[in-house]
C-alpha cells in the first residue's frame, strides 16, 4: 500500500512567471498572482502564513535553443 508523498521542497520564486522584483527597498520581492510585496521571497511568505507550499507557481518558459 503506497501513500501519496508530499513534495519536500517548495517552488522557487526565481523560476516562476508571477515573480517580480519591486523598487520598494522595504519589500523588494513581489508576487503578481497574489498581488503582494514582501521582504522575503513570496513562496516563503506563503509557507509562513498558510503552512502550505505556493499553489500558484507557474514555471517560466525555457527559451528555444538556436
Amino acid at each position: 500500500m503506497t501513500t501519496p508523498t508530499e513534495p519536500t521542497k517548495g517552488p522557487n520564486c526565481w523560476q516562476c512567471q508571477h515573480f517580480a522584483v519591486s523598487h520598494v527597498p522595504s519589500a523588494p520581492y513581489a508576487c503578481r498572482a497574489m498581488g503582494f510585496q514582501s521582504r522575503v521571497l513570496p513562496a516563503l511568505e506563503v509557507l509562513r502564513a498558510d503552512g502550505q507550499f505556493c499553489k500558484l507557481f507557474l514555471a517560466k518558459a525555457t527559451p528555444a535553443l538556436r
